[in-house]
C-alpha cells in the first residue's frame, strides 16, 4: 500500500468467504431496462481464486469514501481519494477476473457492444450507490472506472453553497450553465439545484443525461430523466422533442456541440430554463468556448443570443481541505444589464472587473472564492496558490496587497 492513504481497502476475502458472504450481499437494484435484463447468475464468469467481486470493491470503496475506481487487467486496483489516486492492496486484475465484473454489471448484448466498438458507456445502481461506468480498450488490455455517486442527493445547505445559487435556481427563463473540469463536483452542484426548485416550485422538469447519475423522485415538480442510449437514441432528438413536451424546466447533461447550443439557446429564449453543464474552468472562458463553435460572421449574432438569455455561469472546482476532505471554489458570473452590454461587446476584461466587484449581485471570482477558503483556515496557502488561475494575483491577495 502506498504512503498517505487515510483509510485503506481490506484486502479480497478468499474464494471460500467470498462464496459464504454472497447471500448477505446486496443485489443490484434492477431499475427500468435493467429489469428486463435481469437473469439467473449461476452461467456468469466467476472471478479467479483469491480475487473478489466487482460489489465487494464497490462497496468497500463505497464505505471508505472514494470517488472513483479504476480496474484494468493486468494493474492493480485503484481510487481517487479525495481528487488524489491511491493504490490498494488488492492483487493484479487477470483477464478472467476481469470478464466477470463485465458480467456482474452489463448484459450480454452489452459486453458485445463494448468489444465491438472497445468503448462503454453507462450505470448500475446499488441499494447504497448508483454507479457511472465507462469500459475502454488500451494497450496492456480492456480497464474500468466507476464513479460512484451517492443515492442522496445533498441540498445546497449541505454542500455550503453561496446563497446566490438559490436566486440563480429561481429563475423562471433563460440559461443556466455549471461548468468546470471532470471530477469537480458539477453534477452535484446540478442535482442540489434540481433538488431545490423540486421542492420549492412546482414545474415539469426533464432531463437529458448520458447516463444519469442522480436520480430525482417529484415532489412539487414532475421530474421525468432520459438516458440517452435507454430512453433516447439521439441526445439532439432528445433536447429537441423535450421543447414539444410541456415543460419548464430543461436539464441538458452537457453542451456538447453547435447544434445543442442552438436547441438550449431556442428553448430558453421562448421561455423555458435551460440548465447545462461544460468542461470550462471560469465563467468567462465558458462563453469564449460557446463563441468557438461558431464562425466570425455567426459570432456578433450569438453575443446577442447569449447575453439576451444568460441567466449566470457557475464554474466550480475541488481541493482539499486542511482537515482531509475537499471543498467546492467557484467564479460565478451573474447576468446584469452591465453584463448584457460587455457580453454584447467581447469586454470580458470589464466583466472580470464587474465579478470583483459584483458581490452584491452574488458574483465572485476564483480568486475571491480561494482566498475566502484560506481565511477561514480550511485551505493553506500552497492550495490556494496552486488552485488560482492567476497566481500572482493570489500572491498579492494573500499578501494584503490586493
Amino acid at each position: 500500500m502506498t504512503q498517505g492513504i487515510s483509510s485503506p481497502l481490506p484486502p479480497p476475502p478468499p474464494p471460500q468467504s467470498l462464496e459464504k458472504s454472497k447471500g448477505k450481499t446486496a443485489s443490484v437494484k434492477k431499475t427500468n431496462i435493467q429489469d428486463s435484463r435481469a437473469k439467473k447468475t449461476s452461467n456468469r464468469p466467476k472471478p479467479s481464486p483469491g480475487q473478489p467481486t466487482l460489489e465487494y470493491i464497490i462497496r468497500n470503496a463505497y464505505e471508505s469514501g472514494y470517488s472513483d475506481i479504476h480496474l484494468g487487467v493486468g494493474e492493480v486496483p485503484r481510487m481517487r481519494d479525495r481528487g488524489e489516486m491511491a493504490l490498494t492492496d488488492y492483487p493484479k486484475t487477470d483477464h478472467n477476473t476481469f470478464i466477470s465484473w463485465l458480467h456482474e454489471i452489463l448484459s450480454p448484448e452489452e459486453i458485445r457492444k463494448f468489444q465491438t466498438e472497445l468503448e462503454f458507456d453507462g450505470a448500475t445502481q446499488y441499494e447504497f450507490a448508483r454507479v457511472r461506468i465507462n469500459i475502454f480498450d488500451t494497450l496492456t488490455g480492456a480497464a474500468l472506472v466507476m464513479r460512484l455517486i451517492p443515492l442522496k442527493i445533498l441540498t445546497m445547505d449541505q454542500l455550503g453553497l453561496p446563497s446566490v445559487f438559490r436566486e440563480i435556481s429561481d429563475a423562471h427563463k433563460g440559461l443556466i450553465l455549471v461548468t468546470g473540469p471532470t471530477g469537480s463536483g458539477k453534477s452535484t452542484t446540478m442535482a442540489a439545484m434540481v433538488d431545490y426548485i423540486n421542492t420549492e416550485h412546482a414545474k415539469h422538469i426533464i432531463t437529458i443525461e448520458d447516463p444519469i447519475e442522480f436520480v430525482h423522485q417529484s415532489r412539487r415538480s414532475l421530474i421525468k430523466q432520459r438516458e440517452v442510449g435507454i430512453n433516447t437514441r439521439k441526445f439532439d432528438n432528445a433536447l429537441k422533442a423535450a421543447l414539444r413536451e410541456d415543460p419548464d424546466i430543461i436539464l441538458v447533461g452537457e453542451m456538447r456541440d453547435r447544434e445543442t447550443v442552438n436547441t438550449a439557446l431556442k428553448a430558453a429564449q421562448t421561455g423555458h430554463l435551460v440548465m447545462g453543464t461544460l468542461h470550462t474552468n471560469s465563467a468567462i472562458k465558458t462563453i469564449e468556448r460557446i463563441l468557438t463553435l461558431y464562425t466570425a460572421e455567426e459570432q456578433d449574432a450569438m453575443r446577442v443570443a447569449i447575453s439576451e438569455s444568460l441567466v449566470a455561469v457557475i464554474s466550480q472546482g475541488l481541493c482539499r481541505t486542511t482537515d482531509g476532505k475537499r471543498a467546492a471554489y467557484h467564479d460565478i458570473l451573474v447576468n446584469t444589464e452591465t453584463v448584457k452590454d460587455y457580453v454584447k461587446g467581447s469586454k470580458y476584461e470589464e466583466i472580470h472587473q464587474i465579478m470583483q466587484n459584483g458581490s452584491y449581485d452574488g458574483m465572485i471570482t476564483t480568486n475571491q472564492s480561494l482566498f475566502a477558503l484560506y481565511e477561514e483556515g480550511r485551505i493553506t496557502e500552497e492550495t490556494a496558490l496552486e488552485r488560482s488561475p492567476t497566481p500572482n494575483e493570489m500572491a498579492m491577495m494573500l499578501r494584503g496587497r490586493f
